[in-house]
């Protein structure tokens, strides 16, 4: 078995955000001949004693890497998350950080196989939108920006039934128009899920194949917004590993163009905000503007704050509230299936998540022979025996 640079496997051990004490649990790593399970992996990470390849396995899975990587000569260098890696204020745990980087090496994996396929099939025409707008153009340029874009304003989308066909509106356009829209909440497990307090929402600004990966767990009120907000990400030529923390004037610019792409400030006289209104009241009034708008609530307390009509700390007041309803809401949801019995269906989840765009390219691919069946189970994270049923589902 080839030799195994010590480095690595510090290395893979901490960019999953894992103390020694943590690692020797979930590697089932214990006491053995008077050494403690500890110093064991302390052993193998300082090259006193050699891995075997089972151990080598298990760090591969629980460290969420291939088991290539153990082989490198080196380290790679970290991807950052970047400038667009849109959370919300919090302190996730390292196991969370953990998955939030792996799922971050996933994506990024799948879209560099779409871009080659591209290129080898000579379909990587420059997308033009992508990168062609700045700060400095003003927000109104880039909201004209947006609009041409997606080829729809706001009337277009609340002519909707819901907000999840509002959703389904926009997402298709940014299909139509190049960008690869996915749903992805969690590593393929719920053991492994991410609420919105660790991501929202990210892209990759790649000018042939870019992607947008929006958290599922997030209320379907809040795709729409968040999916602009990435989308004006796009526009400006923003990456989510490309370097860098989180900027708020850049991420206040975004939010701004994507909350005016919804709701104009004009509009909100009609919800009658102010601080004096009292939290139940502001919930009330807040609840009842944004449902027939399909908007989401966090959002128009959100727009209202930014134009100054209500204090920062009566926005996070409704902020908590919205969230602990949502967060109650899908308990519900989780108690009703329960007592039916019954779960969506597979494919029709999976389709969902993954969106028609890239199901309709790698269908395209394999029948032109320039994808095989592992490639394309691996671009769109399905195992390899599913596919033809995903491809059946989606009325290909």
């Amino acid at each position: 078995m080839p030799k195994v640079n010590p480095d690595i496997l510090v290395w893979a051990r901490e960019t999953a955000y894992m103390t020694r004490e943590a690692a020797v649990s979930k590697l089932g790593i214990g006491d053995a001949h008077g050494v403690e399970a500890v110093q064991r992996l302390a052993d193998i990470e300082t090259g006193k004693v050699r891995p075997t390849r089972p151990m080598l396995v298990k760090m591969a899975k629980q460290y969420r890497r291939p088991l290539l990587t153990f082989y490198l000569a080196v380290p790679p260098k970290r991807v950052e998350r970047g400038a667009d890696f849109r959370s919300l204020p919090g302190d996730p745990t390292p196991e969370t950080q953990g998955w939030l980087d792996a799922l971050l090496r996933d994506v990024r994996v799948r879209q560099s196989m779409v871009r080659a396929i591209l290129e080898d099939e000579e379909e990587d025409e420059p997308l033009a939108f992508i990168g062609s707008g700045s700060m400095q153009d003003g927000k109104e340029r880039i909201l004209e920006s947006l609009h041409a874009l997606l080829g729809i304003h706001r009337s277009h989308y609340r002519e909707q039934r819901d907000a999840q066909t509002g959703f389904a509106l926009l997402r298709g356009r940014a299909e139509e128009a190049g960008v690869f829209v996915l749903l992805k909440g969690d590593l393929g497990s719920h053991h492994t899920a991410l609420d919105v307090e660790s991501f929202r929402g990210f892209t990759i600004a790649d000018n042939v194949a870019p992607f947008v990966v929006i958290n599922d767990r997030d209320a379907v009120t809040a795709w729409s917004f968040t999916l602009l907000h990435e989308l004006v990400h796009l526009i400006l030529g923003h990456t989510a590993i490309s370097g860098g923390q989180p900027d708020s004037e850049i991420e206040g610019f975004c939010n701004d163009v994507a909350g005016e792409f919804l709701l104009s400030v004009r509009e909100l006289g009609d919800v009658e905000l102010n601080d004096d209104s009292g939290i139940d009241l502001a919930v009330h009034r807040i609840g009842e503007f944004a449902r027939v708008r399909h908007l989401s609530r966090s959002m128009v307390a959100y727009v209202a704050w930014r134009q100054k009509l209500i204090t920062w700390e009566v926005f996070k007041s409704l902020a908590d509230r919205f969230s602990r309803d949502r967060l109650q809401a899908r308990e519900d949801r989780r108690v009703q299936a329960r007592l039916r019995s019954t779960g969506p269906n597979y494919y029709v989840v999976r389709r969902h998540r993954i969106g028609s765009g890239l199901i309709n390219l790698v269908h395209r691919m394999m029948n032109a022979g320039a994808l095989t069946t592992t490639k394309a189970a691996k671009i769109l994270d399905v195992k390899p025996k599913n596919l033809s049923k995903l491809f059946d589902r989606s009325g290909i």
